[in-house]
């Protein structure tokens, strides 16, 4: 290799879909299952307006290395006319520590977080499940309905967020997108009652659902906590529920579980399993009526067999530019 490949949102948006990412994040779920990953947690820069994650990952067997730097500025989209989430992905040679390649990682990160859900619905939610309530309704929903599309038949869907016309251009776009109606609704309350699947996609500090509200046999998709002191969930939901976990390190510091655990309400003998062991058969999944939780925080493998897909998908069919940082 004489130097970097060099790839940017638009070029890898043409190379893989969702299809083909959720399988490859099963695939990471199930290496680090396996012990085949060298994954420290996540580490954090806090700034005054956001936060900037650093997440390294190496897989052995695979011999696939990344190290995705990414950032959250909930301001960005109404102040400087960014993105909200923003990352870069590099992707390394683990026999050499060469940089293959240099990606653009916003969409990897939209899509791989969604491909998460699509996974642990696949194992945690009833076979037959068709409807869906979604809480949140921007970028990150929209992965969501489309992973989740992938895994289930849904016949309806419902949506709720804080904006009106937001969640009412959500929901007008995705039934024309998708075929099945979904509904626009005015509280969270009305989204999730009477769904088989539910996923929250919002950056509350504030329980958001009620553990009333949440039918027996439902499967939740906890996507938004992703830092401390975030929780959607009501504590007694979690209490009521068999939660499924990514990673004890990152869950327990950031994720869905980490405002109950700090308040020791809520320990780890509590959490029923890690995704991965349920897919590799080390633990069951569903049993029957239960409520079951993923609570994703989103893992640096997901990343990296994201990442190198479409690196070796770039290969193939020459995309990219390719910049020599050693000239």
């Amino acid at each position: 290799m004489n130097g970097t490949i060099l790839l940017k949102q638009s070029e890898i948006k043409g190379l893989i879909n969702m299809k083909e990412v959720i399988e490859s994040v099963e695939t990471g779920f199930t290496a680090y299952a396996r012990r085949e990953v060298h994954m420290p947690a996540k580490e954090y820069l806090f700034f005054p307006e956001g936060d900037l994650r650093i997440m390294p990952c190496y897989i052995r067997g695979r011999e696939e290395a990344a190290v995705k730097c990414v950032n959250v500025h909930p301001k960005n989209p109404i102040e400087h006319k960014l993105p909200t989430v923003m990352a870069i992905i590099e992707v390394i040679d683990p026999e050499t520590g060469f940089p293959l390649a240099l990606l653009d990682g916003t969409w990897i990160t939209d899509m791989r977080t969604g491909a998460a859900a699509g996974v642990a619905t696949k194992y945690l939610a009833h076979p037959n499940s068709d409807t869906l309530g979604i809480i949140g309704a921007g970028r990150q929903a929209c992965t969501q309905l489309m992973a989740l599309n992938e895994v289930m038949d849904i016949k309806k869907a419902k949506v709720f967020c804080r904006t009106c016309s937001i969640r009412s251009n959500f929901a007008k776009t995705a039934t024309e997108n998708y075929g099945f109606e979904v509904e626009a609704v005015d509280t969270p309350k009305e989204a999730v009652e009477n769904v088989d699947v539910v996923v929250t996609t919002t950056p509350s500090r504030k329980p958001l659902i009620d553990a009333d509200w949440i039918s027996p046999g439902t499967h939740i998709n906890a996507m938004g906590a992703d830092a401390p002191g975030k929780q959607e969930l009501d504590t007694l939901l979690l209490h009521k529920s068999k939660i499924v976990i990514d990673s004890w390190d990152q869950a327990s510091h950031s994720g869905e579980i980490n405002v109950p655990i700090s308040q020791r309400v809520l320990k780890r003998k509590d959490i029923y399993a890690k995704l991965g062991d349920v897919i590799i058969g080390k633990v069951s999944g569903r049993e029957g009526e239960e409520i079951t939780i993923f609570d994703s925080t989103g893992l640096a493998v997901q990343d990296a067999v994201t990442a190198w897909h479409v690196y070796r998908r770039a290969i193939e069919k020459g995309s990219g530019q390719v910049f020599n940082f050693l000239e």
